[in-house]
């Protein structure tokens, strides 16, 4: 294994955590999960968003950094570390919910915090379609998702589309509507297989046997 630190990013529902936590065990990797279950403003956020939406993004930017600095701090046991998010999800996230005047402020904030954080050595993107998001969604049954648009999906998805196309860091891009990385331990080992073998590219696309 060539990579130290792998994130796993992808739309509300798109199953980052669990492939995080599969990657973790399978690696014996130290796994940095986001911490959201405790966060007063989320709950808050999808019933008055406008109201609510700067100290959450604040909040949760705060939580990330947190988390993300153990990230300076070699470990000697564990040298593999797997996330569920990247710390600039925090920025996109903002972009989409702050009015334009927070969003100055924070992304000036967030400027200043983000230069001290490592990237990811590969970020492991997945896809699926806004009816699939949805679908998982509504089956882990988190109350106050139990609300979220199909608009808003889309935003989401468009942002990290931008997001990507900027990013300077290896992408691996997986449509999770054709490929079940979960539930399918052939497929999980395909992708295994692929991180195993050193390989130079800016964006690969996962495909299966």
């Amino acid at each position: 294994m060539s990579y130290r630190y792998i994130a796993v990013e992808g739309n509300i529902g798109a199953g980052k955590t669990s492939l995080a936590t599969l990657l973790s065990q399978h690696y014996d990797a130290r796994l940095i999960l986001e911490e959201f279950a405790d966060n007063t403003f989320l709950p808050k956020f999808y019933e008055e968003a406008e109201r609510y939406a700067f100290p959450l993004e604040l909040s949760f930017l705060a939580d990330r950094y947190t988390q993300l600095k153990q990230l300076m701090v070699p470990d000697l046991f564990q040298q593999m570390i797997v996330t569920d998010y990247i710390f600039s999800k925090s920025n996109l996230f903002a972009n989409i919910n702050l009015k334009n005047s927070e969003y100055d402020l924070f992304q000036k904030i967030f400027n200043i915090i983000n230069l001290q954080l490592p990237a990811p050595d590969v970020l492991i993107y997945l896809h699926a379609p806004i009816p699939v998001l949805q679908d998982r969604i509504q089956k882990r049954g988190r109350t106050y998702e139990q609300q979220i648009s199909d608009d808003y999906l889309l935003h989401v998805q468009d942002i990290y589309m931008q997001y990507l196309k900027l990013h300077s860091g290896k992408i691996l891009m997986v449509d999770t509507s054709h490929i079940d990385l979960i539930n399918n331990p052939a497929h999980f080992q395909q992708l295994i297989d692929f991180l195993d073998t050193p390989a130079d590219f800016k964006t690969h696309y996962f495909s299966v046997q």
